[in-house]
């Protein structure tokens, strides 16, 4: 249970890291990061890096947990930095392929192109950097979690 324990309290402390670490970037502090997706820390990287070094340290690194748990992360970190980062890519081509429909078809002083409830979601992966943020994350999470629950 504390290992579950921690991987939601890196999923959390990431997300709401992303306020601050966009707001210092672009100086717009944008509450909505909060339950987003994309951006710096990558809250999926987080949550599977504190659970794998929970188990890792809990129940040793030659169990089938720990090895799960890896192979798992490495999966979840992979989409979330490749097919996800992808999928945005293509979502900001796709937006902007209608906008330039728009522009041409002579609807461009409407700019229905620019109301968001129609546009894709463009910011839905990570960068590897983003990623690797936050793994470091879910390892200082895990290791904490593991060395509270050891003064219990």
């Amino acid at each position: 249970m504390k290992g579950i324990i921690a991987a939601l309290l890196s999923i959390g402390l990431a997300q709401f890291l992303k306020v601050p670490i966009r707001g210092l970037q672009t100086g717009v502090w944008d509450w909505k990061q909060v339950i987003g997706s994309g951006g710096m820390p990558s809250s999926h990287a987080a949550g599977v890096t504190s659970l794998a070094t929970y188990i890792g340290l809990k129940l040793g690194s030659r169990t089938l947990d720990f090895a799960l748990s890896i192979i798992f992360g490495l999966i979840v970190m992979y989409d979330a930095q490749g097919v996800r980062k992808h999928a945005g890519d293509t979502a900001i081509r796709v937006n902007e392929l209608e906008k330039r429909i728009d522009q041409l078809s002579g609807h461009n002083n409407d700019r229905s192109h620019d109301n968001k409830t129609k546009q894709l979601k463009e910011s839905i992966g990570h960068q590897p950097e983003e990623v690797v943020g936050g793994a470091i994350l879910g390892f200082v999470v895990g290791f904490l979690s593991f060395i509270s629950q050891r003064r219990n």
